[in-house]
């Protein structure tokens, strides 16, 4: 490395640190939970996407443990060499049954698959009209393929419309909607009914990223397409085993045959990545179980989440709406985000600061999640951190 160029990235870190910008990580001794090890002391955690509380479950650790012994390590290989064993497809077939489509394909994450997606099956004579806070991973995906592109205001249904008519104007062959199910910064929910409605209305497809939402949104947890009653007309879905799926890592997409066999042969981060390890495809398999008879989890899950932003609003907190188990608190600046999350950490509460570029400047927030194997004594004790955190920063008066 030149001296040029290691001066500038060390001008740049300590432009990060000046702004209040610096994003450190503390390193959990314990298994990812409710309750978790940090430095030494036990810890609520409020943060981990953890919605079902499964990343600790006897029953998948069980799973994956047998299929340590009986499968191996890992693969050493990428699935159409040598990586492919009949679990991989068990799972792909039990995921693609629970979401209602004809087949899926397992990436390494839901970031891969995302990215994966747009450049084998759009070309440059269609358009793909993205929501505006669509996740970063959809957003590089769009930027790999050549199709022509568009963005909408987030859920602005009249902007989105006016982008399907531009595109149709501009003469595209074939045209895809791509938002989130859940945006995931503020826990709202895409409108799925009216964005469909377009769809059909324009002769275009829709694509829905369900990470957070996938195993406790709607019936069973099939997601936000089902919780809307709007299955059948998502035509793409891309997915998680990395958070209420067991918390541990690999990504999916399901929808049409035709889709999933030219992701096959096309899609890059499937072709050149190693196939995910017995181990956690036996998991998911076991957590895919565990999820379609889980509405007692469910249950709970919403509970908690109920009873959480309930307390915060009473103790005079700014909360974003919504119905999801993800409750930003909204705080503004980012330095006061980290001080709030420092007096949380300080009073037994482990949770991050969320800011730019994580979160549009100005909008700084402590981002809370719910967690099913939260206890309602939990719960008490959390708000009374927030309330002693929020005075001590002057967040509350």
């Amino acid at each position: 490395m030149t001296p040029e160029f290691a001066r500038h990235l060390a001008e740049t870190l300590a432009e990060i640190e000046q702004q209040g910008l610096m994003k450190r990580e503390r390193p959990i001794a314990t298994p990812q939970g409710g309750h978790v090890e940090v430095d030494g002391r036990e810890m609520l955690n409020l943060c981990a996407n953890n919605y079902l509380g499964l990343a600790d479950d006897p029953r998948l650790v069980a799973a994956a443990k047998a299929s340590l012994d009986a499968d191996g390590y890992g693969m050493a290989s990428v699935r159409f060499i040598c990586g492919t064993k009949p679990m991989h497809r068990e799972l792909e077939r039990a995921l693609a049954r629970f979401l209602g489509k004809e087949d899926a394909i397992l990436f390494a994450a839901c970031f891969d698959a995302n990215g994966g997606l747009f450049e084998p099956l759009l070309g440059a004579e269609d358009a793909v009209i993205s929501d505006a806070l669509n996740h970063a991973s959809i957003i590089d995906g769009v930027r790999l393929c050549k199709a022509q592109r568009y963005r909408y205001a987030n859920s602005d249904m009249d902007d989105l419309e006016a982008q399907l008519k531009a595109a149709r104007a501009a003469g595209a062959r074939h045209i895809l909607i791509a938002t989130d199910g859940v945006f995931s910064m503020d826990g709202y929910l895409a409108k799925l009914p009216e964005i469909t409605a377009l769809a059909g209305r324009y002769d275009a497809m829709v694509m829905v990223d369900d990470c957070h939402a996938t195993g406790f949104m709607g019936p069973q947890g099939r997601g936000t397409p089902h919780h809307h009653g709007v299955a059948d007309k998502v035509d793409i879905l891309t997915g998680t085993l990395g958070k209420a799926l067991g918390g541990a890592l690999g990504g999916y997409i399901a929808g049409p045959q035709a889709v999933v066999d030219l992701l096959r042969q096309r899609a890059r981060p499937y072709l050149f990545s190693n196939s995910l390890p017995p181990a956690v495809v036996a998991a998911g398999l076991e957590a895919l179980r565990i999820v379609e008879a889980g509405d007692a989890l469910r249950a709970r899950l919403f509970e908690n989440a109920a009873y959480w932003r309930g307390g915060l609003q009473s103790l005079g907190f700014d909360l974003l709406p919504g119905e999801h188990p993800i409750v930003p608190v909204m705080l503004g600046d980012a330095r006061l985000s980290q001080e709030m999350a420092t007096r949380l950490y300080e009073h037994g509460v482990y949770v991050a600061g969320f800011f730019f570029p994580v979160v549009p400047k100005g909008t700084a927030r402590i981002r809370t999640q719910m967690n099913a194997a939260l206890s309602r004594a939990d719960l008490d004790q959390a708000l009374d951190a927030f309330g002693k955190a929020g005075r001590e920063t002057g967040v509350l008066s």
